[in-house]
């Protein structure tokens, strides 16, 4: 169920915990298009929070989650999804009974099972805006982050409508497009369409500077297309990622599973010659990728628009 039209969100007070590259934008997409409402960050590490305050992110950034949360309409949890448990756990005592509970995890089953434990009392909305990119930390964040770029609800089943009507005008409000799914079916979706790409670019980026006969400064030095792009994805964050696998590892072995009968079908077909089966698979894989740019998911231009200059 998508939507297109914000109807305004009415939060006035809205707390993000963590300030990495998410929660900096969410931040910084609040003061550029909510300027009404007031927001207040939070973030464990002592180092970040003083950056964030350097950056001006936030109208307030307290040194105690209690004081973030206190009186916020809306809280945006962007931490790494196995923190997800204790910091609602942290922020539970100390939240108004009328706040709404939101998140940016790229896991939904194993959120909503751990926010729904901590906070049983509250409206819980989890979502998962699809972008991203591979910096990190407070200064990654930009306002225009999630610009045409999809969010995904995944609320529990019995969760006040009003209460996903809200948070899907607040994602809209900084620009995403909005769908609501079944968090195990998001769960699948997503480990198709980018756990397993990442876990793709991991090991390949690993397995070369692995080589013995290939120097490291050689890899670098010839890199083509296709690998310095996996090494953009290969440079994501550890922590955040690390949490991803182990909470999705059940889809993600499942499209791995898929994956590796799939290459095994394809090293027969370069092994035995059969330059037709490998023609067919390049012209059908061709066409999702001219469908992905018809839907403005990435950029037509030569070398993903990449400036030369």
């Amino acid at each position: 169920m998508a939507r297109s039209t914000p109807l305004g969100s009415g939060f006035a007070r809205i707390a993000v915990i963590g300030l990495g590259l998410i929660g900096s934008s969410v931040a910084l997409g609040v003061r550029r298009y909510l300027p009404d409402a007031t927001v207040t960050g939070y973030d464990a590490a002592a180092g970040v929070r003083d950056a964030a305050r350097d950056l001006a992110l936030c109208h307030d950034l307290p040194d105690a989650m209690r004081e973030a949360v206190a009186d916020a309409d809306l809280v945006v949890l962007c931490v790494p999804v196995g923190a997800m448990a204790a910091a609602a756990e942290a922020m539970a005592p100390h939240l108004a009974p009328h706040a709404i509970v939101t998140d940016v995890g790229s896991c939904k089953a194993s959120v909503v099972e751990a926010l729904a434990a901590a906070l049983p009392a509250h409206a819980i909305v989890p979502a998962h805006p699809v972008a991203g990119t591979e910096q990190s930390g407070p200064a990654a964040g930009f306002a225009t982050l999630f610009q045409h770029r999809w969010c995904i609800l995944t609320p529990p089943e019995g969760t006040d409508p009003a209460a996903v009507a809200r948070i899907a005008a607040f994602w809209e409000m900084l620009g995403a497009e909005v769908e609501v799914m079944a968090p195990d079916h998001h769960d699948r979706v997503l480990a198709i369409t980018s756990h397993l790409p990442h876990l793709i670019a991991y090991t390949i980026v690993g397995t070369a500077s692995d080589l013995e006969e290939v120097t490291q400064s050689e890899v670098i030095k010839y890199s083509a297309g296709g690998f310095r792009d996996f090494t953009r994805i290969a440079a994501s964050d550890p922590t955040m990622w690390r949490d991803v696998f182990l909470a999705n590892r059940e889809a993600v072995l499942d499209m791995l599973q898929r994956f590796s009968e799939d290459l095994s079908a394809l090293q027969r077909a370069i092994r035995w010659g059969k330059g037709d089966e490998l023609f067919d698979l390049f012209t059908r894989t061709r066409a999702v990728r001219r469908s992905i740019v018809e839907q403005g998911q990435d950029d037509a231009r030569p070398d993903f628009g990449r400036s030369h200059d």
